[in-house]
């Protein structure tokens, strides 16, 4: 028990965590970080990657925080989880999360910063970030129909191939999806003359999602070198606009890979 430890110690830990929630409006089977430690220590090197595809409260991502720490480990986790709705509990006390994710993000959120409170000198370095990304269908507008089902009120819906209520965050990560890179790299946004430019990992991808963006600033991005750079059709004004931008990167960076959505 003491090097796996049990599932009231885990409810324990979670309490310690919200203490501001009744127990009994938590999850109710908590894993035991202590075993989810010792499994760590026995099965996965120290740069490992984690995945749990059952993450509950997220118990998995603060044990490879916690054994991080204990070994300067650079692991990395992988939670997933269902949006299952939480329930009331048997003293009607109100619900604080909609769903077990919230839940469990709130909970990588608190544990971090624990950590770190606790041992301010030893975690100057120690990583408790995270991203959350959820599943959806694909960016891009349905533009492939048979003749029979085109009509005049499709028009409008045709006037762009992107789906109007898409981000430039999810375009930005679509892509990474399409060409294979990490969806765990840093990542930086600036303004050059008005126009938002997305910078993946240092220069592994340059995109800028703006409606008609100048020359100047394709020229801004080119000059960067990227190896790859990505833009959207209605970021050109005119077929020659987008002709141009060939031509500006086989100029300034003949080794960047160039892609238009």
């Amino acid at each position: 028990m003491e090097v796996t430890g049990h599932t009231r110690g885990a409810k324990y830990e979670l309490k310690k965590l919200f203490p501001e929630i009744p127990v009994t409006n938590l999850f109710s089977t908590p894993k035991p970080t202590l075993l989810l430690k010792y499994l760590l220590q026995i099965g996965c090197s120290t740069d490992g990657i984690v995945m749990d595809f059952f993450s509950g409260s997220a118990s998995t991502a603060d044990a490879v925080m916690q054994q991080n720490l204990e070994d300067s480990g650079t692991r990395k986790f992988v939670m997933v989880q269902v949006a299952e709705p939480c329930e009331q509990d048997k003293a009607g006390n109100p619900v604080v999360f909609p769903n077990i994710c919230e839940m469990g993000k709130e909970r990588i959120r608190r544990a971090g910063k624990k950590i770190k409170d606790e041992s301010p000198l030893t975690t100057q370095n120690l990583d408790t970030g995270f991203r959350v990304f959820k599943l959806d269908e694909t960016n891009m507008n349905a533009v492939y129909y048979s003749a029979d089902e085109y009509s005049q009120g499709m028009l409008s819906m045709l006037e762009s191939n992107v789906k109007a209520d898409r981000t430039d965050l999810d375009l930005l990560f679509g892509c990474l999806l399409e060409w294979g890179l990490p969806l765990s790299l840093p990542y930086t946004s600036e303004t050059i003359e008005g126009c938002t430019v997305h910078t993946y990992n240092d220069g592994d991808l340059i995109a800028c999602f703006d409606e008609n963006i100048p020359d100047s600033v394709i020229k801004a991005i080119a000059k960067r070198q990227p190896l790859r750079a990505v833009f959207r059709d209605s970021s050109f004004a005119s077929s020659p606009s987008k002709i141009n931008v060939g031509e500006v990167f086989k100029l300034l960076a003949p080794e960047t890979s160039v892609k238009v959505i």
